[in-house]
C-alpha cells in the first residue's frame, strides 16, 4: 500500500498573504511543516502541491519536492485531486501548509483511523478546544460527530447550541486529512453545497453529497497560522519565550458561561 503526503501551499491568503514563506526563526514556514511531515515512517513520498513560482523557489532552495498545479482551485483538496491524477496512491495525506508545528504523531493517528475499517473513504482529526476564546472565534472551526464518531457538521459558529445543558466540549478539527484514492478522484465532480459556500470549509463539499468522514480524536498542541498573531505567537514558542502553546485541559462550556462567552455569542443581534 502506498501513502503519500501532500502539502496544498498557495501565495495568495486573505488574512495573511504569502504565509508559506512567512519567516519562522529563519526558515520559512513550509520549511517547518515539510520537515514535520517527513519525520512519519508511513509516509512514502511527501510533496508540497503549489501554482505560484515564488514557492517553487523556495521548495528547490530546500530541496523540498514540489508539484505544480492549476491557479484554478478552489480549495487545497481540489488541489490535491490534481496530485491523485498525476501520481499514484492508495492513500494521499492533506497536511495543511500553515500547520508548522504539526505533531508527526498525530499525522500517524489519522493513518490509522483510515485504516481502522475498510468501508472508510476519508478520515480526519479533532482536538479538545482549550481555549474559549477560540470557541467563539469566526476563524476557528468546530465540529460535530455523531455515535458512529462521523462527521455532522462543520462550521465557525460555536455549535451545538447550549440550551439545556453546559456539560460539553467543543472540539476544533486538525488540518490533516486522509483519502482514499476514489473519493479523492470524485471530490472535484462533486457539486458544492449552500453550507459549503457560506462556511467556506471544504471537507462540507464530502458531508453534503452524504460522504461518510470519520474522526478520531488526539491530543494535539497544533495551531493553525490564520493571522499576524498566531504567527508571532508560533515564533515566541519556538524561541522559547512564549511558553506552552496551549494549557494542558479543557474549557468546557461552563468555562464559557464564566467568561461571559455564550452570552456574548447570543447578544449578537
Amino acid at each position: 500500500m502506498k501513502i503519500i503526503g501532500v502539502i496544498p501551499a498557495r501565495y495568495e491568503s486573505t488574512r495573511l498573504p504569502g504565509k508559506p514563506l512567512a519567516d519562522i526563526c529563519g526558515k520559512p514556514m513550509i520549511w517547518w511543516t515539510y520537515n514535520q511531515a517527513i519525520k512519519v515512517s508511513r509516509l512514502d513520498e511527501v510533496f508540497v502541491a503549489t501554482d505560484d513560482l515564488r514557492i517553487e523557489e523556495i521548495c528547490n532552495q530546500y530541496d523540498i519536492p514540489m508539484i505544480m498545479t492549476s491557479s484554478l482551485h478552489a480549495t487545497g483538496t481540489d488541489r490535491l485531486c490534481e496530485v491523485a491524477n498525476k501520481i499514484y496512491a492508495d492513500i494521499y495525506i492533506t497536511i495543511q501548509g500553515d500547520e508548522p508545528l504539526l505533531e508527526p504523531d498525530t499525522i500517524e493517528k489519522v493513518i490509522d483511523v483510515i485504516l481502522s475499517e475498510p468501508q472508510i473513504p476519508c478520515a480526519t482529526l479533532k482536538t479538545p478546544y482549550v481555549n474559549p476564546v477560540d470557541v467563539v472565534n469566526n476563524t476557528t472551526p468546530k465540529v460535530v460527530c455523531d455515535l458512529n464518531g462521523d462527521i455532522l457538521l462543520f462550521s465557525r459558529s460555536p455549535i451545538p447550541y447550549p440550551k439545556s445543558s453546559l456539560d460539553y466540549t467543543y472540539y476544533k478539527p486538525i488540518g490533516v486529512y486522509a483519502f482514499k484514492r476514489d473519493i479523492l478522484l470524485q471530490y472535484g465532480h462533486l457539486k458544492r453545497g449552500v453550507i459549503e459556500s457560506i462556511e467556506d470549509i471544504e471537507l462540507l463539499r464530502l458531508v453534503e453529497n452524504g460522504v461518510k468522514i470519520r474522526v478520531g480524536v488526539v491530543e494535539s498542541n497544533t495551531i493553525a497560522v490564520d493571522t499576524p498573531k498566531d504567527l508571532e505567537r508560533i515564533r515566541r514558542f519556538l524561541r522559547g519565550g512564549g511558553g506552552h502553546l496551549n494549557h494542558k485541559y479543557v474549557f468546557p462550556l461552563t468555562n464559557l458561561a464564566k467568561y461571559n462567552l455564550i452570552e456574548g455569542v447570543c447578544k449578537c443581534g
